[in-house]
């Protein structure tokens, strides 16, 4: 290909910052239609969801209806409301396999064609897991394989030439000290894709001088480490610390809780309980890691909407699975605070939030018909001291 135009600006942000993952699977995309029908969304399983036991509360209803995210008068509101309430940038769940980009009308027609995308950052982490039929997924079957995660490194070269031209080189991407945020899911499947970690360190070598050859002062790599599998298909590296160290990663964060607490109790986990094991976890990884691990706060988690709705409810694995109960804006909050006062004093103060919109796995900030906006209003309160 051509050598890449050389970005005139980068936008830098300050040292401290909020960032919510974003689950674009609201909006129609013609591998969903392909598999469940014209107009399909995960609208659909938020809508059918049903009470499964005693006290759970289903369907949850979003306060703003059931919108059309790819629409950007539709993404204006959403960058309106989480501008003014403290977060800082969004990390995009960005699909992209073998044979092509997924889920990517959200991203592509919706937040970058938003007349006010100038007021919140946007970054991508790559979702490069396996994507499984679970939607819904009936109890006993085996959920088949749509689109693996894994790809050839020429598919790799592919991804990082589009994500540098048309997507670093955008003013509202979000940087650490000028150098883009490029995330990475599954250490396990990336290396897969290249046969070892030497030659998947020279794929990510070969992504930084493409930045650099764009006009940026090098490119922040962050990892999402995790210690506990959840979808199927999963897996997790033997030793992700060395990973980290010889791929040469520049941070590393989680995507949520899950990933590292066992959710013990049937069907509900105190979030205090999983709270303050997440906790124990941080502190473990910040002495496993070499680099900065920026630390997540988790809204919620109840993944029941992805299962068969007439299927008994029983933790027999994701998505039937125990979820977090007592999970109110008031704990949330003091989760927010917690975080805030164990962060110390390394340079970058960066928190990671589950999630802006995973409705069909129970952790959203947008508004509801029960809380309304109180779950933003948390975090406007806990982290204005950072604006």
């Amino acid at each position: 290909m051509p050598p890449m135009p050389p970005c005139e600006r980068y936008m830098p942000v300050n040292t401290h910052a909020v960032g919510a993952y974003y689950f674009p699977n609201y909006h129609v995309d013609p591998r969903n239609e392909a598999g469940h029908g014209k107009g399909w969304t995960e609208w659909d399983l938020v809508r059918r969801a049903t009470p499964r036991f005693s006290g759970h509360r289903q369907p949850l209803i979003p306060a703003w209806g059931f919108e059309d995210e790819a629409d950007p008068r539709v993404m204006a509101r959403k960058i309106e409301a989480a501008a003014d309430h403290g977060v800082d940038f969004w990390i995009f769940d960005w699909y992209w396999y073998d044979d092509g980009p997924f889920l990517e009308r959200c991203l592509q027609n919706g937040f970058l064609k938003a007349a006010n995308n100038a007021r919140i950052k946007f970054c991508l982490m790559w979702a490069n897991h396996d994507w499984i039929e679970i939607h819904p997924h009936k109890k006993g079957a085996k959920p088949p394989l749509l689109h693996p995660g894994r790809v050839t490194p020429k598919t790799f070269a592919a991804i990082t030439d589009h994500v540098v031209r048309d997507y670093f080189c955008h003013p509202s991407y979000f940087t650490i000290d000028g150098r883009p945020y490029f995330s990475i899911y599954e250490l396990g499947k990336f290396i897969a894709s290249f046969g070892s970690l030497p030659e998947a360190r020279a794929a990510l070598d070969a992504f930084r001088r493409k930045t650099t050859a764009a006009g940026f002062p090098g490119l922040h790599l962050n990892a999402v480490a995790w210690g506990r599998p959840i979808l199927p298909g999963e897996s997790t590296p033997a030793d992700p610390a060395r990973v980290v160290r010889e791929l040469a990663f520049d941070s590393v964060t989680s995507y949520v809780w899950v990933h590292h607490v066992k959710l013990n109790a049937s069907p509900y986990t105190p979030y205090t309980a999983a709270r303050d094991n997440y906790l124990a976890y941080w502190e473990k990884a910040r002495a496993t890691f070499a680099v900065p691990y920026f630390p997540n706060v988790t809204m919620g988690w109840d993944p029941s909407p992805r299962t068969a709705q007439d299927d008994l409810w029983e933790p027999v694995g994701y998505p039937f699975t125990n979820i977090l109960g007592g999970n109110t804006p008031a704990q949330f909050r003091e989760a927010l605070e917690t975080i805030c006062r164990h962060y110390g004093d390394q340079p970058w103060k960066i928190v990671t939030i589950n999630a802006w919109n995973e409705w069909t796995e129970g952790s959203y900030l947008e508004p509801d018909t029960v809380n309304g906006m109180a779950y933003l209003e948390a975090i406007k309160s806990v982290f204005r001291a950072w604006q």
